[in-house]
């Protein structure tokens, strides 16, 4: 079995090229095979994958249009409906949170598009698999 074949298909797999014996750098970890990103930059990316929701353009752009805002506790609120969405292995889920839709994508952690109450009237959501009420 290989190494990739047990790292989860989310997971960039890094071969690590070991130092030539009896080089200074001999017994530690060398430069990453192929790869041009620094430790910080791959550190800060990783992070950045582990951390909050994210909003797509087009979410940002229509929250923008309708005036509306989000603070830190309210995208905490969605992020734990999203979270909730992917324990049950939902891949695209509508987050009802108050009078907005928001439609995200779980896998990626991001919300793909949000409309408000007088939008949604006569409005069908598609290529979902779950939705969330948050309260």
């Amino acid at each position: 079995m290989k190494v990739q074949d047990k790292v989860p298909v989310d997971y960039p797999v890094i071969v690590q090229k070991p130092a030539p014996a009896g080089s200074p750098g001999a017994g530690k970890t060398g430069q990453a095979a192929g790869s041009t990103a620094s430790f910080g930059e791959i550190l800060s990316a990783e992070f950045e994958r582990a951390g909050g929701i994210k909003l797509s353009a087009h979410a940002e752009r229509r929250l923008q249009e309708r005036n509306l805002t989000l603070n830190r506790e309210d995208l905490s609120k969605i992020e734990g409906a999203v979270q909730k969405a992917a324990a049950k292995g939902s891949r695209e889920s509508l987050v009802i949170f108050g009078d907005l839709a928001l439609v995200a994508s779980v896998r990626n952690r991001t919300i793909i598009t949000a409309m408000q109450g007088k939008d949604m009237q006569d409005h069908v959501f598609t290529n979902i698999d779950s939705a969330v009420i948050v309260k």
